[in-house]
């Protein structure tokens, strides 16, 4: 395999140094002026050194096929050739393909940071409520009792439809039927009982749900 390396290396550097001067030469023959032997030699040289790169980002497997059949090895050295000779505007595709590709990747990555928190989201409710708590320890029974004090008769009612539902995550309009309330006065209740840590919402695929808390369970019991 070393060797194997060390002939592909040979060719592209050989590849690179003629493209890069039939590069210059048919650049010379419209713009002398534009094109130093030079430098089309070192960008002939780079242009053939990005081809496993190239080849990588379509997944081919030509490096490992030439090395048991020298008519691949053949025509990878076609490409470097070519690479060579169109080194700037190879250079330059090549470039802009990756960064396509590395936009395209970091904007799924966001998607699936985002599709992530809102499953998190969604479990950590559930979680709660089919996970059995030592609650003494997070808030007292004076606490409770103080919580259902604050509550009055539209709150309880709300608490009490979201904690006896079929749903742990309940819609507006769900709750404006079952609690027989309009969504305005809906809307402002959910508020208050968030605001009390007696129940909590999810932002998911189908919108805004609503769900009742540990605390709210508590007060719950005690209506």
């Amino acid at each position: 395999m070393a060797n194997h390396i060390f002939i592909l290396a040979a060719v592209m550097l050989l590849a690179g140094v003629f493209g890069g001067l039939v590069n210059f030469y048919l650049n010379s023959q419209t713009d002398p002026d534009a094109t130093s032997l030079p430098r089309c030699i070192v960008v002939g040289i780079g242009a053939s050194f990005l081809v496993p790169v190239i080849l990588d980002v379509v997944s081919s497997e030509l490096i490992i096929e030439s090395q048991a059949d020298p008519s691949k090895l053949l025509i990878f050295t076609g490409f470097c050739l070519i690479s060579a000779i169109i080194s700037r505007l190879f250079i330059s595709n090549l470039s802009e393909r990756i960064l396509i590709q590395a936009q395209s990747a970091h904007h799924k990555t966001d998607n699936v940071q985002h599709d992530l928190r809102m499953i998190k989201d969604e479990l950590v409710p559930l979680i709660e409520t089919e996970t059995e708590q030592d609650i003494e320890t997070v808030f007292s029974d004076d606490e409770v009792l103080l919580a259902h004090k604050e509550l009055d008769i539209t709150s309880s009612k709300v608490l009490k439809t979201l904690g006896t539902g079929r749903f742990i995550f309940r819609s507006v309009v769900g709750l404006c039927r079952e609690a027989n309330a309009d969504e305005n006065t809906m809307s402002r209740t959910l508020t208050v009982l968030v605001a009390r840590d007696l129940a909590g919402k999810v932002s998911g695929k189908n919108g805004v749900r609503w769900y009742i808390t540990e605390k709210g369970r508590r007060v719950l019991e005690t209506i």
